[in-house]
């Protein structure tokens, strides 16, 4: 996201520091994680009381209700919605009409792909080849959250290491919410991919 916004002319600042749009990217993994969010959501208006505020993420994708009762919230988006986040905050920028924007994760079964991104460490490259899960453990709200187990396709993973290793990379962390399902889904897996980025 934080890309996004660079490459539309935003200038990126450290939470505590005075922004005109915060970004809160919400997790709800835990009680003291949705705690933790909710605080935040607070806390960065009053560092700037004119800024706009987004919850996106996780929290904001299960539990809407909760976030409609903070005030201070501008807009709320789901994860699919993070791809447009951009997109987002200038329609609000020119309409200020809050929003809340969330798709239904559970009926996806495309993997969203945010393409290519640059703007991280010097040296290592986290990319992120699948998303959801299908386990559905009684303790767990992550497929509510994420959806069902979505592969990002072999072409587009080994064009980005192609990619980055063109621009200098020499390391790159494969990342997913339930790692070992990469490929149930497009009769691929994980070690065969792990190979062909080998190669």
């Amino acid at each position: 996201m934080a890309q996004k916004f660079i490459e539309n002319g935003y200038d990126v600042v450290e939470t505590e520091e005075m922004a005109d749009v915060y970004i809160i990217n919400t997790c709800t993994v835990t009680n003291m994680a949705d705690r933790k969010s909710r605080q935040m959501l607070r806390r960065v208006k009053q560092i700037n009381p004119n800024s706009i505020v987004v919850a996106t993420g996780c929290y904001a994708q299960v539990a809407k209700d909760e976030l409609q009762k903070i005030e201070n919230i501008d807009l709320v988006l789901g994860i699919n919605e993070k791809n447009d986040i951009v997109d987002y905050v200038n329609k609000f920028l020119s309409n200020k009409t809050k929003e809340m924007e969330i798709s239904d994760v559970l009926h996806q079964v495309e993997f969203l792909d945010f393409g290519t991104v640059t703007h991280t460490e010097k040296t290592r490259m986290v990319i992120k080849i699948q998303d959801g899960c299908d386990r559905f453990c009684s303790y767990c709200i992550i497929p509510y959250a994420r959806g069902r187990v979505r592969s990002r396709s072999r072409d587009s993973v080994l064009e980005e290491v192609k990619t980055l290793a063109a621009n200098g990379y020499k390391e790159v962390v494969l990342t997913g919410i339930h790692l070992s399902s990469y490929g149930i889904d497009c009769d691929d897996n994980l070690l065969s991919l792990i190979l062909a980025i080998h190669e």
